[in-house]
């Protein structure tokens, strides 16, 4: 734990063409309001700036690299919309990826949930450690996947999408989120995780960066209405969030920790 920023952070750091965007929350990488609008800032700035060619997506420290939505903040949710408020910060981070015009490569070096698996979704490109094991947990505290789901289906198919879905006590393996497509590349060492990481980010930098937004139009191409779609799934998320059955799982999560 990095017990010098206890409200978590956002940082932005440009070397040689390529930005890093780090986020750390104590909570193991969550995701409250705070750092989902400092993330959406920070990869809007960076695909604007023109000394940036490519985007690097990490989080900080070893075991998780997302534990999706704060749990302290959705307790605090009040009405719907508040809860529309803060979906669509999610809704927000993922469309700042989708129409940013430079490539996004997210460094995974520990386990995804919800939100995070959205992220590595999300994501054009993600290189995982082995260890980087996947839920979508959201059905188990009664509301769904409903904002990072585009993200997730777009990119593992309908199928493994219904099964994280679906089965939202149970991990899947790094190995799984590789075959199913979530992850492009695994790695055994955290070593060779940052090689690859920067052998990659480092090629990209010294390419077209009129070839790489062209591709990336290309590679979005359907999803053009996904500003309007994710801020109604988050209106959904928002209006579930407030039943007592999510309100008592939630309660009954934090007991367990």
């Amino acid at each position: 734990m990095n017990t010098t920023y206890p409200d978590g952070y956002v940082t932005a750091v440009n070397e040689q063409g390529i930005t890093t965007i780090e986020f750390y929350h104590p909570q193991s990488n969550s995701l409250p309001a705070a750092i989902l609008q400092s993330l959406a800032t920070a990869i809007q700035e960076a695909g604007k700036d023109t000394s940036t060619t490519v985007i690097v997506l990490k989080s900080y420290g070893e075991k998780s690299f997302c534990a999706g939505a704060s749990f302290d903040e959705l307790m605090q949710i009040s009405s719907e919309e508040k809860g529309l408020t803060f979906f669509s910060g999610f809704a927000n981070v993922i469309n700042a990826i989708r129409t940013c015009q430079k490539f996004v490569i997210a460094r995974i070096q520990g386990k995804c949930v919800g939100g995070g698996v959205g992220l590595a979704a999300a994501a054009d490109y993600a290189i995982a450690l082995d260890t980087a094991d996947v839920k979508l947990s959201e059905l188990a505290v009664g509301i769904g996947p409903f904002v990072v789901g585009p993200a997730v289906e777009r990119k593992m198919g309908t199928s493994a999408f219904t099964t994280l879905s679906i089965d939202a006590s149970s991990w899947r393996s790094s190995q799984w989120a590789y075959q199913n497509g979530l992850f492009s590349e695994l790695h055994s060492t955290v070593e060779n995780l940052n090689d690859a990481v920067v052998k990659l980010s480092s090629k990209l930098s010294k390419s077209s960066p009129e070839a790489m937004r062209e591709l990336k139009t290309v590679f979005w191409k359907g999803t053009e209405h996904w500003d309007a779609l994710l801020k109604e799934r988050a209106a959904i998320s928002g209006r579930l969030v407030l039943s007592e059955f999510t309100r008592n799982a939630i309660e009954q999560f934090k007991s367990k920790k």
